[in-house]
């Protein structure tokens, strides 16, 4: 059985992936927020998961930002491989 051909580093790159994710989360939550408004209908599970979406994903690359930052300056409680 052969192994399946790697991801091009553009798809597997995190510091492009995660903010990319976390703008589409906030573009669906503006999107939602304004379908709310013109319809006059109470936010509901989308609107918050989306929210909740861009928060995280926020949180996430932030991590990994400060993580990258450590490796790069040689911290020794870094995760390696970030650089």
């Amino acid at each position: 059985m052969r192994n399946p051909p790697a991801l091009p580093r553009r798809l597997s790159d995190v510091s492009v992936i995660a903010p990319i994710g976390t703008v589409l989360w906030l573009v669906g939550a503006v999107l939602l927020y304004i379908a709310h408004v013109t319809a006059a209908r109470p936010l509901d599970i989308w609107f918050t998961t989306c929210v909740a979406g861009a928060a995280l994903g926020a949180m996430g690359y932030g991590v990994f930002r400060w993580q990258r930052a450590a490796a790069r300056r040689g911290s020794r409680t870094a995760q390696q491989g970030l650089h």
